[in-house]
């Protein structure tokens, strides 16, 4: 096996891919799933290797080292290890400590490196999220009220204690639902109770779409102030049904709204 392949990495250039990467040698032209760094002596090289969160997410690392000088480094499922700046340390790290980290891509260095300032990167938009919705979630912390957990890796929602059955640990990672949005965009959390209503919903989702696409218009004049007569002579759901439905498809972008009824955009 030689010691690498170069890839087409675009504007970077030539992309080294360690030959001992590949099991076997590949065709000039064929396809190769590759993970793409800086290493040690700041080239971009490739791998096969999947670490355990990409740019953009969350997660539950161990400290495998520390550098007093620099910051720690952080076991991401890569040979090279995951440098989380002394900057973006919330608190002192010891080697052996687990915490919660973004990944994330340092513009001035082109590095991929870990932040524990986890504020930084939660989003404080509203969140596009309905009641019912499941989602991806980890466990932040503890709080006076419950547990804090990224939602979908961009949110902040929370677990109250009164509607878990135990404790939660910080890093555990699960499949939960929105139970709530609140006006003030603050979102809560619940295990269970939301598989029936979501469920329910996107089925009509994809209903409503068809109609759309069938429609020479692509238009449908019903929108979420139509009488509940004529939504239900259409679909034969009700208009909380429906109003919820076509909200989801608007967050989505899948559809457009307007006063005059629905359209694909």
């Amino acid at each position: 096996m030689p010691p690498g392949y170069f890839l087409d990495g675009g504007t970077h250039g030539d992309v080294l891919l360690p030959g001992k990467q590949l099991k076997q040698r590949p065709a000039v032209g064929a396809l190769v799933d590759v993970f793409v760094y800086r290493d040690s002596e700041d080239r971009i090289v490739a791998t096969t290797e999947t670490p355990y969160a990409m740019v953009g997410e969350f997660a539950y690392l161990r400290v495998v080292s520390v550098n007093p000088r620099i910051g720690v480094f952080l076991d991401w499922g890569l040979e090279k290890d995951l440098l989380l700046p002394i900057r973006e340390q919330a608190v002192p790290l010891r080697e052996g400590a687990w915490l919660v980290v973004r990944v994330a891509l340092d513009e001035k260095t082109d590095r991929v490196i870990a932040s524990a300032r986890l504020n930084r990167y939660l989003n404080l938009a509203p969140p596009p999220f309905v009641a019912g919705q499941p989602v991806k979630l980890l466990v932040t912390g503890e709080s006076p009220l419950g547990y804090n957990a990224v939602v979908n890796h961009t949110h902040r929602g929370l677990f109250y204690f009164s509607d878990l059955t135990g404790p939660l640990a910080t890093g555990q990672a699960m499949d939960g639902f929105i139970k709530a949005v609140r006006p003030d965009g603050k979102i809560d959390l619940t295990l269970n109770g939301g598989r029936v209503g979501y469920g329910r919903i996107l089925p009509l989702t994809e209903k409503i779409v068809e109609t759309l696409k069938a429609s020479p218009s692509g238009r449908l004049a019903l929108h979420d102030g139509s009488p509940p007569e004529e939504i239900r002579a259409t679909f034969e759901v009700s208009k909380k049904a429906f109003k919820q439905a076509i909200g989801v498809l608007f967050k989505a972008k899948r559809i457009v709204i307007e006063a005059s009824g629905i359209r694909l955009p």
